[in-house]
């Protein structure tokens, strides 16, 4: 007799949006901390970037390896494994006693992170489909979406009271909050008869028919170089923050905290009408919310009237943007994986994060005393998305064809 298929009820998106908010909150609740690592540790900017570059390329890999193994093996035991992983670094960091040591529990921790977010699209896509898998990763990203709320001012505080390492203590905390809402909250939702045999061939088959697909390729690109503007912004907003504008620590928290509220509002409201309105004509909503954004700020730069509160501001709107365009190009992308769906959401994370880690010792090259090179990134990658939404639109569906 064969296992009743789980129900995608609320509280179980809730519990997948939780896992799914290990980026935001791995990544936003130290960010305020940045300079007190780099004062700490004797190491350069440079370096204290470098635990923000390799933690998204271990992010990754790990979604690229863990997500095609959930294929094979199911999604639970491969959720459960890694998360203890990844708690298990986030307690060895408290104590890390060089830069070095910090850049490796870094990488560590992105890579076993990484089933927190492909296996939560992937069971989100297992159990719905069509405009119910758009809410469905809406939600998942609206409750995730509550991370860059959260953790920036929890960061901002403890690091205040407790210094750096107690902000890690923080976020050691919520990575076994984590694992223990994982292990009660949630089901196997690929049951054995439809999970793929092991092998090789079949691991990299999925992948192979996927980068075939022109329209899942093109929405591909559409929610990386989404994920990219946002990068652009997080890994120079604390040098923009506090050393060009001088904001303090706690000034800075606050103010990323209030522009990330966008991502929740927009989610919120991508969940609500995307069915009516349609994913592509959100996804041009977002991409050109990314665009006002990070033309804002650029102009307001070379002006000279760039403050913490217009900085704020363009903020917003650029979060809004890159929510919009990321919750609907996973959703087109995702409608063309029906064959593979953990294979597909694993492509999504894997170029999205490894374009992320690219990007942020990019514009960390550039400098850290200006938002020019920020604002320029920001504007490059919103175009590039643009270019791709509207390639993916143009091209006529293509019928699947199951390995």
């Amino acid at each position: 007799m064969s296992t009743p298929k789980p129900r995608l009820t609320p509280s179980l998106l809730a519990a997948l949006g939780f896992t799914a908010a290990v980026s935001p909150v791995a990544t936003d609740m130290y960010l305020a901390s940045f300079r007190s690592v780099q004062l700490d540790l004797h190491a350069s900017a440079s370096q204290v970037q470098l635990t923000l570059s390799l933690f998204f390329l271990g992010l990754g890999a790990g979604q690229l390896v863990l997500g095609a193994i959930s294929d094979n093996l199911g999604r639970r035991r491969v959720l459960l494994v890694s998360l203890t992983v990844f708690a298990a670094a986030g307690a060895a960091m408290v104590f890390t006693p060089s830069i070095e040591a910090l850049i490796a529990l870094r990488l560590i921790q992105g890579f076993s992170g990484a089933a927190g977010i492909v296996i939560a699209r992937a069971i989100a896509a297992d159990l719905s489909e069509g405009d119910t898998a758009v809410r469905a990763l809406s939600i998942i990203a609206m409750v995730s979406g509550i991370g860059p709320l959260i953790a920036p001012p929890i960061g901002g505080v403890t690091h205040e009271l407790f210094g750096w390492r107690g902000t890690l203590a923080t976020l050691a905390a919520l990575s076994v909050l984590m694992l223990v809402t994982a292990w009660l909250k949630i089901p196997e939702s690929l049951p054995p008869e439809k999970r793929r045999s092991a092998g090789l061939r079949q691991v990299v088959l999925p992948f192979s028919q996927l980068v075939r697909n022109p329209r899942y390729v093109a929405y591909l690109f559409a929610f990386v170089f989404g994920f990219a503007t946002m990068i652009a912004y997080i890994s120079a907003s604390p040098f923009v923050g506090q050393t060009v504008l001088g904001m303090t620590p706690l000034e800075y928290s606050l103010g990323f905290a209030a522009s990330a509220s966008a991502l929740l509002m927009a989610t919120l409201t991508n969940a609500r009408i995307a069915s009516r309105v349609g994913p592509v004509r959100m996804l041009t909503l977002g991409i050109a919310l990314l665009l006002v954004g990070g033309v804002g700020v650029l102009v307001l730069t070379l002006l000279g009237l760039l403050s913490p509160w217009s900085f704020i501001a363009c903020a917003f709107v650029m979060t809004a943007g890159s929510g919009l365009t990321m919750a609907n190009a996973s959703a087109l992308a995702l409608a063309e994986a029906s064959y593979a769906r953990g294979s597909g959401a694993a492509l999504l994370g894997s170029l999205q994060f490894t374009v992320g880690g690219l990007m942020a010792p990019l514009v960390g090259a550039w400098g850290e005393h200006t938002a020019v090179p920020m604002a320029m990134a920001v504007v490059a990658t919103a175009l590039l998305g643009g270019v791709a939404a509207l390639v993916g639109s143009r091209i006529g569906p293509r019928p699947p064809s199951r390995p």
